[in-house]
């Protein structure tokens, strides 16, 4: 008796557990949908023990609806798609001259480099050549870059929709992977 009642507690308290640690799970499983050549969902698993600040910041963009219907402004072929520039990378005002160069209005995150490698599917945080000025622009990986290793900010990883994340419409090597017409990112929010 004793036992079945021990073991009913136990029962209890992990489906308790689970549904009370369910949205704290959830906000940790980013959906982005994207629309353009590429159609469908990439999911990536965010990574807040690894970059803390990076994994804040993106919720504080996602949460405020930043990031919805904004491009892939820079997609190389068996390289990356580079997304993220909520100030010139809306598709409703778009600017081809100026994306790339843009961020939030929130400043800039100091590095929080790791030993994880750049592999497919690695989700990274973009900045310039100075480390201390990652703001909203990400990359997801095609292939492993292994001279992006310790250099970059990871903070997540794609856990499913890499055939999306492959057929992402690429751009212009010419011109550093600038993308006319580029796919976007529809929607992008938290799985529930």
């Amino acid at each position: 008796m004793f036992k079945l009642c021990f073991f009913k507690k136990i029962f209890l308290t992990f489906i308790f557990g689970i549904f009370l640690l369910k949205p704290v799970f959830a906000q940790n499983s980013l959906v982005i949908e994207v629309a353009g050549e590429a159609n469908g969902k990439i999911k990536i698993k965010l990574l807040p023990d690894l970059a803390p600040l990076h994994v804040k910041r993106i919720k504080s963009l996602v949460n405020s609806g930043l990031y919805d219907g904004v491009v892939f402004h820079r997609v190389i072929e068996g390289f990356m798609a580079q997304t993220g520039d909520v100030q010139f990378g809306n598709i409703q005002a778009f600017n081809p001259n100026l994306v790339g160069r843009g961020s939030s209005s929130l400043p800039n995150l100091p590095p929080e480099f790791s030993d994880i490698p750049f592999i497919k599917g690695t989700v990274g945080m973009a900045r310039s050549q100075n480390p201390d000025t990652a703001n909203s622009q990400f990359f997801i990986m095609f292939q492993p870059a292994p001279h992006l290793n310790s250099k970059y900010t990871v903070f997540g990883t794609v856990s499913s929709g890499i055939e999306v994340l492959n057929k992402i419409k690429k751009g212009d090597l010419k011109k550093n992977g600038a993308v006319d017409n580029p796919d976007v990112m529809k929607r992008v929010y938290f799985e529930k």
